[in-house]
């Protein structure tokens, strides 16, 4: 038999096989992280409810200094549209607030268009602990199209996103803690 015909019937092979396991593997991921802060809930609230002010403390906002950023609408209020258009590892995409639970929760879509399209979901909701303590969570769930979905097979979401949304916390901890929210 031809060798080409050969590597052609390999190539069909798995590709089949990549796109049959496909069918079958999951689509949705989701991942969360929390931390106390020692701020009042409505002071946490305050902050977290202007996407603005994730400029100063989330780890993918501050991937490229030099990204170009938009804006439209009110910030703090629902609708509110941030847009970046970044290197190569910021990518471009924006951020809407969607719905606003005054003191308990930000909900935001993320609608991400380079390196690949998709959209996230990135809530963050609050729990007064103590007086004068919050616990915050934030959270991330989305999902990858078929086929594209293979590759949950190898990507652990937990331990990739979880990481930074834990060093992202830490520095809204210590803004939080140290100065008096803007």
């Amino acid at each position: 038999m031809n060798i080409l015909v050969i590597i052609l019937i390999v190539l069909a092979i798995i590709t089949a096989i990549f796109l049959i396991v496909a069918a079958f593997t999951r689509k949705k991921y989701s991942i969360s992280r929390s931390i106390i802060i020692d701020q009042p809930s409505a002071a946490v609230f305050i902050y977290i409810s202007h996407i603005i002010n994730q400029e100063k403390f989330s780890k993918w906002v501050m991937m490229d200094p030099q990204m170009k950023k938009s804006t439209r609408g009110t910030d703090g209020s629902v609708g509110f549209v941030y847009a970046w258009d970044g290197n190569r590892r910021a990518g471009k995409g924006e951020q809407e607030i969607t719905a606003i639970k005054p003191g308990k929760s930000v909900d935001i879509e993320v609608r991400f268009e380079r390196p690949f399209r998709s959209i996230a979901h990135t809530p963050f909701s609050l729990e007064e602990t103590a007086p004068g303590q919050t616990k915050l969570n934030w959270g991330m769930r989305s999902e990858m199209n078929y086929p594209m979905n293979f590759m949950l097979l190898f990507l652990d979401m937990e331990k990739l996103l979880g990481k930074d949304l834990e060093e992202s916390l830490q520095n809204l901890k210590r803004i939080l803690e140290n100065k008096s929210p803007a």
